[in-house]
């Protein structure tokens, strides 16, 4: 049987069932996951040796209790979301959506149906999850201590996270739609370079213009720790212009530090939860410096580079995909569109559902390199001389965001792009001997 009838026999009922199929076996195993990390946090109680100097029996199950709630809760959202996005595919809701989209577009046309279309979908995805979310916020972070937001710090935040999110996606979307519709048969090579520089802009404009729309940037004042991290910097040549702390503590008590910028202009954010506190939570300036120099090890190593060239890349494979299969009607008709095949559903349905093999693939793929980029960092850190700083800072944010630091090897491998925190601590203390 030759190929041509190979896809002849392949009509829009193969394809729906396809695309349930390779849902529901990826909520199966990650379900699967999640029971072995649940039945590991259940029976793990006495506190690991390593620990003990760190985090007393009561906060040990604080912390085990708090990861068997978000496994709890991920649980529900997981079964939730399956369920939904099964009920939209069966019962093809998003061509309803396209119809009423169309019906109230006063300008008719492909481009403007899309973004009426995209509008409408995102805005009912939102509600739909709108629940869940209050309870992760209001109930589950607020059990444990994390939660800072007021109920109306909480709605003036989503709406505009919404709008803003509207407003870049519906602006990018319509030039992906005009691209494809007048790019020719190799629409996708300049797909690719027209999406390669609005997420090089975004990566640049984002700290500086949107994140501030969200979260209050102070400069951190001067002082010896101003002093000393903007020592490390000259140390390492690094191209430090701005050094910030940012109001974290207004929204959750977690803790992070980070860097962002392109070229010759880095810029440091500093969270400031991540600061010593009279309660003892937070860091010492020494573990700063050290959490500081393990990001720095990330620049140092290319790392931010190097993800971003695999970006790309993983980008142009999604769209050469995309280019061979968007014209096949089956595809739309999976989803109940029967009369129209617009391109932007076209390319939801490719890059989300038909290549779900690809990017489950590709996910745990990436996971494993960031698990390898983190310690290449550990063991930047480690030759700066910040070996034992570092390992005191990963114990106390450990502490403070009660991490439990016990996981099933197989549920760790899938999801955790950061080294559990005792083989992180087991081979700094070895790469720290070393240098000794």
């Amino acid at each position: 049987m030759d190929t041509s009838n190979i896809i002849n026999i392949i009509d829009d009922t193969v394809v729906k069932n396809g695309i349930l199929i390779l849902l529901w076996l990826e909520f199966m195993w990650e379900t699967y996951l999640s029971i072995r990390q649940f039945k590991k946090a259940q029976s793990a109680t006495e506190v690991p040796e390593v620990l003990r100097k760190v985090v007393n029996k009561d906060e040990f199950e604080k912390a085990r209790q708090y990861s068997l709630a978000k496994l709890k809760f991920g649980f529900v959202k997981d079964t939730h979301g399956i369920i939904i996005t099964s009920l939209i595919i069966y019962y093809g809701i998003l061509a309803y959506f396209w119809d009423f989209s169309d019906s109230v577009n006063p300008v008719k046309g492909e481009v403007t149906t899309s973004c009426i279309w995209l509008f409408v979908v995102t805005l009912v995805s939102t509600i739909i999850d709108l629940p869940l979310t209050i309870y992760h916020t209001f109930v589950l972070e607020e059990k444990f201590g994390f939660n800072k937001q007021t109920a109306g710090f909480f709605v003036w935040d989503k709406v505009k996270a919404f709008f803003v999110n509207q407003i870049i996606t519906l602006s990018i979307s319509s030039l992906i739609i005009v691209i494809i519709k007048s790019g020719g048969p190799y629409f996708f090579i300049w797909l690719w370079l027209v999406v390669c520089i609005i997420s090089m802009i975004l990566l640049t404009i984002y700290p500086a213009v949107i994140a501030p729309l969200f979260d209050k940037y102070t400069p951190l004042p001067e002082g010896k720790l101003r002093s000393e991290i903007e020592a490390l910097a000259s140390q390492l040549k690094f191209p430090l212009t701005q050094l910030y702390v940012v109001e974290g503590s207004k929204r959750s008590s977690h803790s992070n530090a980070y860097f962002y910028g392109l070229f010759n202009s880095k810029r440091i954010v500093l969270f400031d939860t991540l600061l010593a506190k009279d309660d003892g939570t937070g860091c010492q300036d020494d573990e700063i410096l050290a959490v500081l120099s393990h990001e720095l090890g990330h620049w140092s190593h290319s790392h931010i580079i190097k993800n971003l060239v695999l970006m790309q890349i993983n980008l142009f494979l999604m769209f050469l995909g995309f280019s061979v299969l968007f014209k096949y009607p089956p595809l739309y008709e999976a989803l109940g569109f029967y009369n129209v095949k617009p391109v932007l559903v076209g390319l939801f349905v490719v890059c989300t559902y038909v290549m779900i093999p690809y990017n489950t693939l590709l996910s745990f793929l990436m996971t494993c390199l960031s698990r390898r980029f983190e310690f290449q960092a550990d063991n930047f850190a480690v030759r700066l001389g910040k070996s034992e700083p570092l390992e005191r800072a990963l114990l106390k944010l450990n502490k403070d965001n009660l991490g439990f630091p016990i996981n099933d090897r197989l549920y760790s491998a899938w999801y955790h792009s950061h080294p559990p925190l005792l083989e992180r601590i087991s081979v700094l203390r070895e790469s720290g001997g070393k240098t000794k």
